[in-house]
C-alpha cells in the first residue's frame, strides 16, 4: 500500500512540476461541431480550452480566413454554388474567391473527396455554419474572455506560405499586421503562432520582426507539407536551430511514441534539452492507435514525456484528464502517520 501511494504521488508531481499543461482546441471543439466555425470556438471555450487554434489561409482580397486547407471543397458546399470555379486539378481554392463569395458558402463536417464523412460519428447536421475570418475569431475570443473572466489564448497557424507567395500573396505579413492591430504580436500575450515551413518561421522572427511566441510544427517529409527537411529538424542540431527563433515545437504524436511498440522516443526529451516546449498534435478519442487505449497514451504523453500541452478535437475530455492529474492531493495526516510507523 505504501508503495502504491508513493507512486501515485510521484505521478502527480511529475505532471505538476512542469506547470499545468495547456489544452489546445484543435480547430475549435471540432469533435462536436464543424471545424473552425464560430460555434465550435464558443463550445471549445465552454469546454475549458486554454487555447483555440485558427488555421489561416487568404481570400482573393487577401483577408485571412480560418480554414485548415487552401482547398475548400471538403468542408463547404462550394461545388454546389460555384460549379465552374474549380481549377484544372478539379479542386476549389479559397484564394480564388473573395470574402463576400466565401461567406455565401455553408461549412459542413469534413468529408473526403468521395463525399464520405471523415469521422462518421461526428456532427451530421446541415445547419448554416459559415467561414469565419481571423478577425472575427479574435474578437469573439476577446469578448468571451471579457464576459467569462477567462484568458483563453489564440493559436493561429500560417498555412502554406510558399504556396501563397506563388499566388502573389504574403500571408505572413498580412497575419502579423492583424496581430499588431490587436496588440497580439507580444511575447507575453496568450498566443502562439505556428508554421510547418521552417524557412518561414525564421523569416517571421528575423525579417518580419515577429515578437510573438513561435512554434515550429514538425511533419514528415513524405507529407510534402513544405520544403522543410523534418528529418534534419528532429536531430539535436536541428532542434538547436529551432531554438534560435522559436519557443517550442509541435510534433506529430507518433514522433514522440512509437505506435508499433508503444515505447516513447527520445524526441520530446531532446526538444526540452534544447529549451523548447512540446505541444504535440492531434489527440482524437475516435481515432486512436490499435491496442493503445486512451488512458495509456495520455499517460505516456503527460506523465512519461511531460509534454507542455496538446492539440485535441476533444477539449472537454483532455481538460478533465489534465485537471484530474494536476489536482492537489488531499493531505491525510493519519495515513501519513501510519506510513511513517511502517518505516
Amino acid at each position: 500500500m505504501k508503495r502504491f501511494v508513493l507512486i501515485f504521488l510521484c505521478s502527480i508531481v511529475s505532471i505538476s512540476a512542469i506547470g499545468k499543461p495547456i489544452v489546445i482546441a484543435h480547430r475549435g471543439a471540432s469533435a462536436y461541431l464543424p471545424e473552425h466555425t464560430l460555434p465550435a470556438v464558443v463550445l471549445a471555450a465552454a469546454q475549458g480550452a486554454d487555447y483555440i487554434e485558427q488555421d489561416l489561409v487568404l481570400t482573393k482580397d487577401h483577408i485571412p480566413v480560418v480554414l485548415h486547407d487552401i482547398h475548400i471543397d471538403t468542408t463547404t458546399n462550394v461545388a454546389e454554388l460555384f460549379p465552374n470555379r474549380k481549377r484544372d486539378d478539379g479542386r476549389y481554392y479559397a484564394i480564388d474567391f473573395t470574402l463576400k463569395e466565401l461567406k455565401r458558402l455553408r461549412v459542413h463536417e469534413r468529408k473526403n473527396l468521395d463525399g464520405k464523412q471523415v469521422y462518421p460519428n461526428r456532427y451530421r447536421g446541415n445547419a448554416n455554419y459559415k467561414i469565419a475570418t481571423f478577425e472575427e475569431q479574435i474578437e469573439l475570443i476577446e469578448q468571451l474572455n471579457r464576459q467569462l473572466k477567462r484568458n483563453i489564448g489564440l493559436y493561429p497557424e500560417i498555412k502554406a506560405p510558399a504556396w501563397h507567395k506563388q499566388q502573389g500573396a504574403d500571408i505572413s505579413n498580412v497575419v502579423l499586421t492583424i496581430l499588431r492591430k490587436y496588440q497580439l504580436d507580444d511575447y507575453d500575450k496568450p498566443i502562439f503562432l505556428q508554421c510547418f515551413d521552417f524557412n518561414e518561421t525564421k523569416r517571421l522572427r528575423n525579417a518580419l520582426g515577429a515578437q510573438v511566441k513561435l512554434i515550429q510544427l514538425i511533419g514528415e517529409n513524405s507529407w510534402q507539407e513544405s520544403t522543410t527537411n523534418y528529418d534534419v529538424l528532429k536531430t539535436t542540431s536541428g532542434l538547436n536551430e529551432i531554438s534560435k527563433v522559436a519557443q517550442g515545437i509541435g510534433p506529430w504524436i507518433p514522433q514522440l511514441i512509437d505506435i508499433n511498440t508503444g515505447k516513447p522516443t527520445l524526441f520530446a526529451h531532446q526538444a526540452k534539452d534544447a529549451g523548447l516546449m512540446v505541444h504535440p498534435y492531434t489527440f482524437r478519442f475516435d481515432s486512436l492507435p490499435d491496442d493503445m487505449p486512451a488512458q495509456i497514451l495520455l499517460k505516456k504523453l503527460f506523465i512519461d514525456l511531460e509534454i507542455d500541452g496538446i492539440f485535441t478535437d476533444f477539449p472537454d475530455q483532455i481538460r478533465a484528464y489534465v485537471d484530474e492529474k494536476t489536482a492537489t492531493p488531499v493531505k491525510d495526516n493519519s495515513r501519513e502517520e501510519g506510513l511513517s510507523q511502517e518505516e
